[in-house]
């Protein structure tokens, strides 16, 4: 339970905790130690690694690099059961609850649950909502499910309580890596109000102000992503933890 109570500790404290996902695929090794190191200074909480696809052999070393460089907790986002690794701190169980694919609701997890228990990794159920974004994202294509149509956030609201009453411990919405609109204010509030349980919002959020109305709209957790891809926007990270932080801004 210590990165689950890091997370609800830091919600408590800041008003909403902010993570940066790590794709193996696509962070370049030779700068991943001065990123991980700006990354803590500017006020992130904590780091989500994985990916849908894992075309490198950066997914163990990656994680080493977040622990070596930085007190910050290394959190698997697992896009498949290959993607566990004991030297973590914690995984998201996810589970899909947006779909029907009994595979990602349920399947994949029998065969994980031992290796996860071997490796002595926290895991932390999660509710993996896929929300509709105006692009068919990779979430949505290997998990070949429909995601909930961004115009019907009762839906979402609906399988978010379900999902709380089946036990688990946060409900993430996913607009998707790449996505053109990030997942609907109307929706997050939607959520938020009917679950008593951490909701995480993610995909497309491409700007503080972005993520600051996210929090604003109930979201208790910001993953931004590919957008720190590109190296250029690295100076935004601090911005974003201030927008997300509300009761504990960090001085430039």
């Amino acid at each position: 339970m210590k990165t689950y109570t890091h997370l609800l500790n830091t919600i408590e404290k800041k008003g909403a905790a902010y993570l940066v996902l790590l794709d193996p695929d696509k962070l370049q090794e030779d700068k991943a130690a001065a990123f991980l190191k700006h990354c803590e200074k500017s006020g992130v909480d904590g780091f989500l690694i994985g990916g849908s696809l894992m075309m490198s052999s950066n997914f163990e070393s990656l994680i080493e690099q977040v622990k070596q460089n930085t007190n910050l907790p290394a959190i698997i986002f697992p896009g498949s059961i290959n993607q566990i690794s004991p030297a973590a701190d914690a995984i998201l169980f996810l589970s899909v609850v947006s779909g029907r694919n009994a595979d990602h609701l349920i399947g994949k997890h029998v065969i994980a649950s031992p290796m996860i228990k071997k490796a002595g990794i926290e895991p932390i159920s999660t509710a993996y909502i896929l929300v509709e974004s105006g692009v068919t994202t990779t979430a949505v294509y290997m998990s070949g499910s429909m995601p909930v149509p961004r115009t019907k956030p009762e839906i979402a609201a609906a399988t978010a309580l379900a999902a709380e009453y089946l036990g688990m411990k946060l409900i993430y919405l996913e607009a998707g890596s790449g996505a053109d609109m990030p997942v609907p204010d109307e929706m997050i509030k939607a959520v938020s109000e009917t679950c008593t349980v951490p909701v995480i919002v993610g995909g497309g959020i491409r700007s503080p102000l972005v993520a600051r109305e996210k929090v604003d709209s109930g979201a208790n957790i910001i993953v931004t992503g590919n957008f720190f891809e590109d190296e250029n926007n690295w100076d935004l990270v601090r911005e974003f933890a201030n927008a997300v932080h509300f009761k504990d801004i960090i001085e430039v």
